[in-house]
């Protein structure tokens, strides 16, 4: 197929389509200036299309034409069409096996025909039309001049070695591409892809430039697509005088300088690697802090590569509409090697900030005998989850091998050790589960079990030799030496689940922080810990079963740990089978990407076969300031603990009465003995005050930890709390709680639930987040159905639902979110990033936002190629191609051969009033605008024709009057 895009639209569209029934398109050409198409396919046709009305010409140019008629093999796919710089009306064509056509338009014949016993993959021309190179499959190049067309007048293989015997040159791999650029003041440019030699099998994509007799080999990260030579002259007749070399990446865009020695590549403005290492996990915050984005733009600077070209980057084209929006938003994007990165997202622009690299801090993995060889082969680094308080700063992370990172920033660069806490969890309970009550009666508290503790600053773990149980050693080790840590975020603490009974630790599933407590919060598919980094020491761990206390209704029996079965993908990216959502939160973020499986819509009950294989998985953790218990009386201190069983349990979280106590003074967190229950694995909760304003967790106000200044690194906590309205009597809060079934608002501390909604029956919730928009709360969710649905909180009263996409592939459920100001985002693709948005304000400016692709230019005129020559009697002359292939001369084309097929996107902005008087008077609109636009252009051509004959007129009137003596006026 071929497809015509609009580019003078914000949003792009397709105008025409042209398919072929009979033939594959191999190659295209289209003359500078023209109207007329030169189409390729993989019969050795070549046919020509009219662009303005995408209608096929009768003219063909059949490949037993082309060839000679004792030929009698077939050429192969066509390779390479385009025309000959000195005359228009000679067009050049390369077939697969070797043989290429000098094919004159007028006479509809050969002038010359070249043969070669290797395939051509690609030609390039002089631009003085005389000679051109071809590349071929065994890595040669072999050069032609137009007057002895015989045999080529060099070949050469420019990575190709001299064999023993000293004659023949080793074949290498293919040239695929291959471009042929003069210069004014220095050796022509000989450019091209591939060519290496077979006897490196591990050398990376390649684009080899040859000027002279030096050549250089630029090694690419992903495979070729295509390139293209950037000259300063449009002119193909012209010493063109490259300049760079814009090179299209499998996962890529780069540009190289030729100007500059070593050839450097420009720094690209855009971010086109976001995927430079598979995305694992997103977040996705609106109405951030306005001092964020300058800050995390000035560390990241201080990263940037160095060695790129000094000139600017030379594609220009376009315009950023940054529109009415005024609020930061900031992306963060999880991936595979451990990298987490900072994107500005403000408005339509995504311009990376900030990169961390959390695989730092770890020793660098050995080939063998490493712990991870059963957990996480491929990606032992990769972030599954991620926490971030803008306010405070503080980030924390959980990787694939078991493991949590807390992080603080910093303007300044230090080197300190890195502390380390080992966790060994307690032994799992068999499934063998069957709850029947939705709401159990609360239960006395219970105590909490404190796990083993180890401070690896201390002590060396390694792994056990073969044949001896691996016991109490974590998965990867943590550099015990001094690391430098340069501005930005620094690790505080990195805490480890080890392995236990020679079976190792199940991936974290949940995790949370607050800067306020000092307390950071993760679980798995069975247990649940409670870690506080100020003071580096275990709270809380428990298995889930645990959190009931004497009052578990679910009959459970004690087991020891079963070996993890979850590692055995492995760890590239996402994974799109249909895999149930709870079983996918215990597995890694990265799996296989390749496979097309949708997402079965119908899901087991989260009590039944699913959970027996997650156990009680914990799916969601949230600190607030909260009513624990049915007889508190003030808020305190809570850890909101959801389940795979849709249970909702507190632990309370005692902290010392100052500040000043804050370093010294134990922290203990206990389960309260309250819980609740929903349908269906908890995903979010929210807390909204008796007036239904959210309530925004308490934070710490961010202070340098490692200032300069005295009194920064000394100055007191601050501590930022939300100011809750206050009544003598009755109810203070509202505890907003969202399962994969159902939503319910329950009032606090009386525990009375006020509202219960079955969010879905058929289906099931991938994503719920209490949001604000237009300043008020409210609940969105994305189902698995593709539908998105927004509730009003506290009353769980439906403002939206409609279907948007379904989920075709996991990719899509984990990096799905929600934020404030009416966005979501998700991962379309392994490559892109998309953005939605279901606020009417942001709709009404999204237009205005929008950039502009297209910008208009003159164009410059096109050169007469041999008009001259055909005044005073040469060969050449200008090519008039619609006297050529018009329908009047060519006659029409087989309607079997192309179906013509109308574009659906001409006029943008048309769906929503296709019908009405709105419709027709956008379409006569545009329709108006449209036909200005080319009247416009045709004063112009006008004028720049009448401009040009009178000073040819005038030259011609001169060259007349000097030769009037020697009569050449006669000619």
């Amino acid at each position: 197929m071929l497809h015509l895009w609009n580019l003078r639209q914000k949003r792009p569209a397709i105008l025409h389509s042209l398919k072929f029934n009979r033939e594959r398109i191999t190659f295209c050409h289209l003359p500078f200036q023209s109207k007329w198409l030169y189409v390729g396919t993989e019969r050795g046709n070549t046919h020509i299309v009219n662009i303005e009305s995408f209608v096929l010409s009768g003219y063909v140019i059949m490949w037993n034409k082309a060839i000679e008629l004792s030929t009698k093999t077939h050429p192969g796919p066509v390779v390479h069409l385009s025309d000959s710089p000195r005359d228009e009306g000679k067009l050049l064509m390369g077939y697969e096996n070797g043989t290429v056509v000098l094919w004159d338009l007028r006479s509809k014949r050969a002038d010359l025909r070249v043969y070669y016993d290797e395939a051509i993959h690609s030609i390039g021309w002089h631009n003085e039309g005389k000679q051109f190179i071809c590349s071929h499959s065994d890595g040669s190049l072999t050069f032609w001049n137009l007057k002895s067309p015989s045999r080529p007048f060099q070949i050469i293989v420019p990575h190709g070695k001299i064999q023993q015997d000293g004659k023949k040159i080793e074949s290498c791999k293919p040239i695929l591409k291959v471009e042929y650029k003069t210069c004014k003041n220095s050796e022509p440019f000989i450019i091209f892809s591939g060519g290496l030699s077979y006897d490196k099998p591990w050398r990376r994509p390649s684009l080899t430039i040859m000027h002279g007799k030096a050549i250089t080999v630029l090694e690419m990260d992903h495979p070729i697509v295509d390139f293209l030579t950037l000259c300063e002259t449009p002119y193909p007749n012209e010493i063109q005088e490259p300049y760079a070399v814009v090179i299209l990446l499998e996962k890529d865009l780069i540009v190289v300088d030729l100007t500059q020695s070593h050839y450097p590549i420009f720094e690209n403005p855009y971010p086109m690697d976001i995927h430079e290492s598979p995305v694992t996990c997103t977040q996705y915050f609106a109405d951030c802090p306005p001092d964020l984005i300058p800050v995390l733009y000035s560390v990241g600077a201080k990263h940037k590569k160095q060695g790129y070209s000094s000139k600017e980057w030379p594609v220009s084209g376009g315009a950023w509409n940054l529109g009415a929006q005024t609020y930061p938003e900031i992306i963060i994007t999880g991936h595979a090697d451990g990298s987490v990165k900072f994107w500005d997202a403000s408005a339509i622009t995504l311009q990376m900030l900030y990169k961390l690299k959390t695989s730092k801090v770890f020793e660098k993995q050995k080939l063998e005998g490493k712990p991870t060889a059963e957990m996480a082969e491929e990606d032992p680094f990769a972030i599954q989850l991620m926490y971030w308080c803008p306010e405070s700063r503080i980030f924390c992370i959980a990787g694939a091998s078991a493991y949590v990172i807390v992080y603080r920033f910093s303007k300044h660069e230090v080197n300190p050790e890195i502390s380390c806490l080992e966790v060994q969890l307690q032994s799992e309970i068999e499934d063998n589960i069957s709850p029947e009550a939705e709401m159990i009666p609360p239960f006395p508290n219970a105590s909490s079990h404190l796990s083993s503790l180890k401070d690896l600053s201390g002590s060396t773990n390694t792994v056990a030799s073969e044949g001896i149980v691996k016991d109490s050693i974590p998965c990867l080790s943590v550099k015990a030496r001094p690391v430098r840590m340069p501005p930005g975020y620094q690790a505080e603490l990195v805490i480890q689940l080890v392995w236990a009974d020679g079976e190792a630790p199940q991936q974290i599933t949940s995790l949370t922080a607050n800067s306020a407590y000092g307390v950071v919060a993760f679980g798995n598919c069975s247990n649940l810990v409670v870690v506080d980094f100020i003071q580096k020491t275990v709270l809380l761990s428990m298995g889930s079963f645990e959190l009931y206390g004497s009052s578990d209704l679910f009959q459970r029996q004690p087991r020891s740990p079963r070996r993890s079965k979850q590692f055995a993908a492995g760890l590239t990216e996402l994974s799109d089978g249909p895999i149930s959502l709870e079983l996918e939160r215990c597995k890694s973020p990265t799996a296989s990407d390749n496979r097309e499986n949708s997402i079965s819509h119908s899901r087991s009950s989260s009590v039944s076969s699913i959970d027996k294989e997650t156990k009680e998985t914990i799916t969601a953790l949230y600190f607030t300031e909260s009513f624990a218990r049915k007889n508190d009386t003030t808020a305190s201190p809570c850890l909101w603990v959801g389940t795979g069983l849709g249970v909702v349990l507190t632990v309370s979280i005692n902290l010392p009465s100052t500040d000043e106590l804050r370093q010294a003074e134990p922290v203990t967190a206990s389960p309260s003995g309250t819980f609740l229950s929903l349908k269906g694995a908890v995903l979010t909760f929210a807390c909204l005050d008796c007036s239904g304003t959210l309530i925004h967790p308490p934070y710490e106000a961010w202070r340098d930890p490692n200032s300069m200044e005295e009194s920064e690194r000394t100055k007191k906590r601050k501590l930022v709390l939300h100011s809750s309205c206050s009544q003598d009597t009755g109810d203070h809060q509202f505890a907003i709680i969202c399962s994969e079934k159902q939503a319910k608002v329950f009032s606090l501390p009386s525990q009375t639930c006020l509202y219960v909604h079955n969010v879905t029956d058929t289906s099931f919730l991938l994503r719920a987040d209490v949001v604000t928009l237009c300043n008020s709360a409210c609940l969105a969710c994305f189902c698995a159905s593709g539908r998105i649905i927004v509730h009003s909180l506290p009353s769980l009263r439906p403002l939206l639902d409609v279907n948007y996409l379904p989920v075709t592939d996991m990719r899509i459920a984990r990096t799905f979110c929600f934020t404030n100001e009416g966005q979501a985002l998700y991962l379309g693709s392994p490559t892109e990033i998309q953005r939605l948005n279901y606020s009417q304000e942001m709709f009404d400016n999204l237009q205005d936002m929008l950039g502009e692709l297209f910008t208009p230019v003159e164009t410059p005129e096109a050169q007469y190629r041999g008009f001259l020559k055909g005044l005073f009697g040469g060969t050449g002359g200008t090519l008039d191609r619609e006297e050529l292939f018009g329908e009047a001369t060519a006659g029409k084309a087989s309607r079997s051969l192309a179906q013509h097929i109308p574009g659906s996107g001409g006029v943008e902005g048309m769906k929503g009033a296709a019908g009405g008087v709105i419709g027709d008077l956008a379409r006569a609109r545009l329709a108006l605008d449209e036909r200005g636009q080319k009247l416009g252009e045709l004063d112009e051509k006008t004028a720049r024709m009448m401009t040009s004959a009178e000073a040819f007129s005038k030259h011609a009137h001169e060259v007349m009057l000097k030769y009037k003596d020697k009569k050449w006026y006669q000619f």
